[in-house]
């Protein structure tokens, strides 16, 4: 798979995928959360390729103290072939190569797909509550 970083013509397919996975929620305009993340860091948001075809995702960031990652997807047709494990490994020597000393994510609770995968790529459950409140609201 060639990883590289979104562009703007990537919008529609990078949607499609994120609904595909079922990453999408009704409070979270995707649209907007592109938007957002290409206004701050766009360089850590990559896409993967295979084929010619967009195939994967993932939306890194790095606040001075933690990295952070969203959206990680894999179309379901070209999961469990280590395109996930791939794409995770470039956004940690990516978030590395800028000084990042620890990198976190949230699975929303159930997904225990998700906390396999993390699991099997050194992830470990931090004991945290996450907490979370919205600021400005993506509805209509």
């Amino acid at each position: 798979m060639e990883i590289r970083p979104y562009q703007a013509s990537d919008e529609t397919a990078v949607i499609e995928l994120w609904q595909r996975c079922e990453l999408t929620r009704p409070w979270n305009d995707p649209h907007k959360d592109i938007a957002r993340k290409m206004a701050v860091q766009p360089e850590l948001f990559f896409v993967g390729v295979q084929n010619g075809q967009l195939v994967a995702s993932a939306m890194a960031g790095f606040d001075g103290h933690r990295g952070w990652v969203n959206y990680l997807a894999v179309h379901p047709l070209w999961q469990r072939q280590g395109l996930a494990r791939q794409l995770m490994r470039h956004v940690e020597q990516a978030l590395q190569a800028i000084g990042c000393p620890k990198l976190n994510l949230q699975v929303r609770t159930g997904n225990l797909q998700a906390m396999a995968f993390y699991e099997a790529i050194g992830y470990g459950q931090d004991e945290v509550v996450s907490l979370g409140k919205r600021l400005i609201s993506d509805q209509h």
